[in-house]
């Protein structure tokens, strides 16, 4: 699912008895270390990376869309917090049946969409159905199991056909945004949720606008206004910040923390993510289908090399961040030993290589020049190729024309793409199969997880792609903002809590 990447600088949950209630939807963001006296007429504007190519959350892949919209604009019955923890949102409270296979949710009342309308059990029903029966829809998939939806007052009910522990987890993403039933808006222009902010305006290539829903349901967001301006080139988003033009800096380069920091307006905040660099290896292809020259390729890189040329971020060996259920270090997989890679292409006959490597231009050269660099140390040329999105989402994605391909893949609780062997990694395993649906059958957290990590070590063992490092969230926050998230804010960001100092 192309949802789970996104090209900045750019599940799993138990179905075991719960009961929670919460007042708020979604949870706290990771607050800045700034204070000062809301202003409550304050605007606040937020470099972002890469634009959504239109606004259509239901079709449109890119996490582009999710980092803006989920939990601002759109909302679901279940929400996460940047920490990864599930908690109510437009729910008031829910229950898992100890078998897992009956989720019910309490509806809030009083809700009501941007456009006035009342929000109704209908809407949820309807919602979830459309998605689950769509599809074109992106996460259609992810409700294949539920086979009853239905509400009576202001309780929903799910059944599903067997236990499905990423369920939950799916329901806080677009699986399970609640719209307006039979909605006439054009979703690729317009938005009608039930989120604390109301899209604004779209400068197409430039910026995108919220404003502040004075009729939210829960607490008013504390600014009147948001603006992402969409800001590719990091050098120009430092210009722009340092000349008072923006107030948070997403996706910067922590080499720069001197000179953001330098006039003291400015904090530099680092914070977990799920990101992962990932160097896809297109296994369908000679020679990268002999695992020899696979394991080559990840042990000629020097993983410590790209962290300290990033300033920020922790290495990775495996397809499951730190972050995620089922992590676990698999560094043994493929350390970096030049001369263990000399020798494997040796054996492989795959001396003096020319590989290339293709990535959205995007990205810029630190992680590319430093791939050049150690595979020529092991006798592989590499070629860089760098596209426009468009392209690589034709050749790559779709096409999977492609030798070795870089992406930074934001979404947590991803794994179930190293199971797909049509997603475009290409990388086919039956027990990786097999054991990722006995995770998602699982109705034990702890066996759940348990399963996922076995799958993980056979995708490392497989040496199905290289992990370069788990990146870390990187943004400048203003000294007159607070609420900011700071965790996962490639992948979501819920600005709920966001404020801005007057003066």
């Amino acid at each position: 699912m192309l949802r789970r990447l996104t090209l900045a600088a750019a599940a799993l949950v138990a179905a075991s008895a719960l009961a929670l209630t919460a007042c708020s939807a979604g949870g706290s963001p990771a607050p800045s270390a700034t204070a000062g006296t809301p202003d409550a007429d304050a605007s606040v504007a937020i470099r972002l990376v890469l634009e959504p190519g239109n606004l259509d959350i239901r079709e449109t892949a890119g996490a582009a869309l999710d980092q803006i919209l989920i939990d601002n604009v759109y909302q679901g019955l279940v929400s996460r917090t940047p920490e990864q923890d599930i908690v109510p949102a437009l729910a008031s409270d829910y229950e898992v049946s100890p078998d897992g296979l009956t989720y019910t949710f309490t509806l809030r009342e009083g809700v009501t969409f941007h456009n006035g309308e009342e929000l109704t059990p209908a809407d949820v029903v309807w919602s979830l159905t459309q998605v689950r029966d769509t599809a074109t829809y992106r996460d259609s998939a992810r409700l294949a199991h539920v086979t009853g939806i239905a509400a009576e007052g202001q309780t929903i009910t799910l059944t599903l056909d067997q236990p499905d522990s990423t369920l939950l987890w799916s329901l806080t993403g677009r699986a399970g945004l609640i719209l307006k039933q039979d909605d006439t808006i054009d979703r690729k222009t317009a938005a009608n949720g039930t989120g604390p902010y109301r899209l604004g305006t779209w400068k197409q290539g430039d910026s995108i606008s919220f404003e502040r829903n004075d009729d939210y349901w829960g607490d008013k967001a504390p600014v009147t206004e948001v603006v992402f301006d969409y800001i590719p080139d990091t050098q120009a988003a430092l210009t722009g910040a340092l000349a008072g033009e923006l107030d948070v800096v997403t996706g910067f380069d922590a080499t720069l923390k001197d000179q953001i920091e330098g006039n003291g307006d400015f904090v530099l905040e680092t914070g977990a993510s799920t990101d992962k660099g990932t160097l896809a290896m297109n296994s369908t292809k000679a020679p990268l289908d002999d695992v020899r020259v696979r394991q080559a390729i990840r042990q000629a890189i020097d993983k410590k090399s790209i962290v300290a040329a990033l300033g920020a971020g922790q290495t990775q060996y495996g397809p499951i961040p730190e972050l995620d259920p089922g992590y676990e270090d698999l560094s043994d997989t493929a350390p970096f030993d030049p001369e263990a890679a000399k020798k494997l292409l040796a054996d492989a006959n795959a001396e003096d290589l020319t590989l290339t490597l293709t990535l959205y231009s995007g990205y810029g050269t630190t992680v590319s020049q430093i791939l050049v660099s150690n595979l020529a140390d092991v006798g592989i040329t590499l070629k860089v190729n760098p596209v426009e999105f468009p392209t690589w989402l034709n050749d790559v994605y779709i096409n999977k024309d492609y030798d070795l391909s870089f992406v930074l893949h934001t979404e947590a609780r991803d794994f179930e793409n190293w199971a797909n062997p049509d997603y475009y990694f290409t990388y086919d395993n039956p027990e990786v199969q097999r054991l990722y649906q006995e995770s998602v059958a699982a109705t034990d957290e702890g066996d759940a997880a348990d399963l996922l990590a076995q799958a993980a070590a056979i995708v490392a063992d497989d040496q199905a792609a290289d992990w370069l490092y788990n990146g870390a969230s990187v943004v400048a926050v203003g000294t007159h903002v607070t609420g900011m998230p700071t965790v996962n804010v490639n992948e979501r960001l819920n600005l709920a809590e966001l404020a801005k100092s007057k003066g």
